[in-house]
């Protein structure tokens, strides 16, 4: 079966189905994306609200393109989540060039249930589905939209597909600031969330929740919003 048949069978017995594509929007953009303060690629996104009563959720998709080394590559992850929390419901993602894989993440009681395949082969994993556990994809700064919610006291819980990583994570204290887009400044809510491994992400968010911009220092990475300067 050709990767891109499969991978469309997977979106929709993910849950994702017309839906996905027919909801509110309750965010659309772009980030330009740095690493070493060098412009490396771009990420397109969109949040849309879908569905009703026990069907009611978020759905996330997105394209990153990046250049990697002497390469490129091409992101694109589909999220499905609960709609106040955020947390997980289902996940994919597709890579191309650099490093290709897919993947695909179910809900399934007290667990998630994951298939990899990479050129290196297929692997089934499984983690715990935890009280707010969220989906943060490598180098997709969408994705920080669903912890606009976690606030400082309460713990969630990271999964990261593509390193296979499960992390416990804080907030810290929000703290308003002013931030520089471009030529404009904005009024954002800046949090820094922690893991339990000590690596660190720094959020800016706007008064509707939507994410501005994104640090991760240990890896020298911004994100920041391109459609939202004058």
């Amino acid at each position: 079966m050709k990767r891109s048949l499969l991978f469309a069978l997977w979106f929709v017995a993910l849950g994702f189905g017309s839906s996905a594509a027919q909801g509110v929007v309750v965010d659309q953009g772009r980030f330009v994306v740095r690493v070493a303060e060098r412009e490396v690629g771009e990420e397109e996104f969109v949040i849309r609200r879908a569905g009703l009563g026990s069907g009611d959720a978020i759905f996330a998709s997105g394209v990153v393109t990046r250049s990697v080394g002497t390469g490129t590559q091409e992101v694109r992850p589909l999220l499905r989540a609960t709609p106040l929390e955020g947390t997980a419901e289902s996940y994919q993602v597709s890579v191309s060039g650099h490093e290709p894989a897919e993947i695909r993440l179910v809900r399934s009681g007290r667990r998630y249930v994951a298939t990899i395949r990479t050129s290196a082969g297929d692997e089934d994993r499984e983690f715990q589905a935890l009280p707010a556990t969220y989906v943060l994809e490598l180098d997709v700064a969408h994705h920080y939209y669903f912890l606009r919610s976690l606030r400082e006291g309460r713990q969630g819980h990271v999964l990261v597909p593509r390193t296979r990583e499960q992390l416990n994570i804080a907030a810290s204290p929000a703290v308003t600031e002013d931030l520089r887009l471009g030529p404009n400044v904005v009024s954002a809510r800046r949090v820094v969330f922690t893991m339990e491994d000590g690596d660190t992400r720094v959020v800016w968010f706007d008064r509707q929740g939507r994410v501005l911009r994104v640090e991760i220092p240990a890896r020298r990475y911004v994100a920041e919003r391109l459609d939202l300067v004058g």
